[in-house]
């Protein structure tokens, strides 16, 4: 698996606006927001850099992110969706969120790298997590 240090600025730079990363501390369970491009922070309307994941989202929300995130991380495995992403009240958002684990020993992952990609953004609201077309992936 990659490691934190093989994401070299350069070589990701042009694809910044849509990549979110968070770090996954294996003692105590937790995600914490590493990187968050200019999409991913539309709907926060601000960096959410340094943010823990429980405070990014409604309880609902948490919990399905941390589930999905643990997952990725654990087994480890990447996934890829397509369609509807998410919902902001009555809007739903389609396009396309790929998730990839991240181990900085190459073997025992410890964060998620993401990138998603879609057209239209409604703004600030309360968010769902949807997917219409989910596949995961053995690494």
């Amino acid at each position: 698996m990659p490691a934190w240090s093989d994401l070299l600025p350069a070589a990701i730079a042009a694809h910044l606006k849509r990549l979110w990363a968070f770090k996954y501390d294996r003692a105590t369970g937790d995600f914490t927001a590493r990187l968050a491009g200019t999409r991913a922070m539309a709907r926060f309307g601000k960096s959410f850099r340094g943010t823990p994941l429980r405070e990014l989202h409604p309880p609902h929300v948490f919990e399905q992110s941390h589930a999905f995130m643990t997952r990725v991380v654990s087994e480890p495995a990447f996934t890829r969706c397509t369609g509807k992403l998410f919902k902001i009240g009555d809007h739903a958002i389609e396009g396309e969120r790929i998730v990839l684990p991240l181990a900085s020993d190459g073997v025992h992952g410890d964060g998620v790298l993401g990138a998603s990609d879609f057209k239209h953004f409604p703004g600030p609201g309360s968010i769902e997590l949807i997917c219409d077309r989910l596949e995961w992936f053995s690494v």
